[in-house]
């Protein structure tokens, strides 16, 4: 076995100058990556022959005192997390960014004591770092942690955190400004959940753009990111303001819908009430997920780049674990409209 200047066995550093290639890209050829060219696969295998290079994951993770594992922390109840796309494109592209690197995933859904319980797994050294997505006023645990952690979303407040979200506000506006626009005037809207900062935002960016138009900004149902709790809002809705039946008239003729699936719930009880989107009723979405186009009439949709904003997640929280100074506190990424039939 070849030894480098101290006597040692090859290391991956002595890899990557045999190849030419940088250290990174030796660590995804080792770890079977499909991310990397065959031309450098072949040179990097030639070198890694070469010097005899053998890895040892366990050596090194005792070395710098790593599991090599990040885990992907959900504040949610595990229906809520199978049954939500959002959920599957981050995970998708947190997975499309540790493909190219050592650490592998886990994964902690909220259980009945996720305060005591997620503090000690944080506490245990089985993870190098956490990614915190959907998380819920009273979460403020996770500001304690004693691995670095990066948030998916707005963290509760007084959380000085690394951070990857939307301008859910403007995002909100823009969704909302779709419906003014196509001349609707009785504008409701289903919220997110109000301990979370996404159906906060949500919520302000709605009434912000029905506001500046001079019109009524009280037609507000919450919801809870769910389809069931979405169509149970919408009914309290048109339960109070009037669903066209009865004697009363229709008393919205739009409704922004803070996500895509809860959107498809707000579909189903106007169908269940004789109206039919958009005539009787505009909607828009938020997410430009699958459920947008599986809902009876394809939505109208704030698009969120969600998978994009999981792989960044990960690549942040990475250079973290790695000691990387630079990585920004705040990174907003952007979002669009979609238009389709819904709107």
């Amino acid at each position: 076995m070849a030894k480098d200047a101290a006597g040692g066995a090859p290391t991956l550093e002595m890899v990557a100058r045999r190849a030419g290639v940088s250290r990174a890209t030796v660590s995804r050829v080792v770890n079977g990556s499909p991310k990397v060219s065959p031309e450098v696969v072949t040179a990097v295998n030639a070198a890694v022959a070469e010097l005899r290079y053998v890895p040892n994951r366990a050596a090194r993770s005792l070395a710098r005192r790593s599991s090599s594992a990040i885990a992907l922390i959900v504040p949610e109840d595990v229906t809520v997390f199978f049954g939500d796309p959002y959920f599957a494109a981050v995970v998708q592209g947190i997975m499309d960014r540790i493909d190219d690197s050592e650490y592998v995933l886990n994964l902690l859904v909220a259980s009945a004591d996720p305060q005591r319980k997620t503090r000690g797994y944080l506490e245990s050294g089985v993870v190098d770092g956490a990614i915190v997505i959907s998380h819920h006023a009273g979460d403020e645990l996770f500001e304690r942690a004693a691995v670095p952690l990066v948030y998916g979303g707005r963290p509760p407040a007084g959380i000085d955190a690394y951070v990857v979200d939307v301008d859910n506000v403007e995002a909100a506006v823009r969704g909302t400004e779709r419906l003014i626009e196509i001349g609707r005037r009785r504008i409701g809207t289903i919220s997110g959940p109000l301990d979370m900062p996404a159906g906060i935002d949500r919520l302000e960016g709605f009434r912000r753009a029905v506001e500046a138009a001079g019109l009524p900004a009280d037609l507000v149902e919450t919801g809870d990111f769910t389809a069931e709790g979405a169509t149970a809002a919408t009914r309290r809705l048109l339960d109070r303001v009037g669903d066209g039946r009865d004697g009363r008239p229709l008393g919205v003729d739009a409704l922004f819908v803070a996500s895509d699936l809860m959107a498809t719930g707000a579909l189903a009880v106007l169908a269940e009430r004789g109206l039919t989107a958009p005539a009787d009723v505009a909607i828009v979405g938020f997410d430009d997920s699958p459920a947008a186009l599986r809902a009876g009439v394809p939505l109208t949709t704030v698009a969120q780049p969600s998978a994009e904003q999981g792989r960044l997640m990960a690549e942040l929280l990475i250079r973290l674990i790695e000691g990387d100074e630079t990585v920004p506190r705040q990174t907003i990424l952007p979002t669009r409209l979609v238009l389709r039939d819904s709107a």
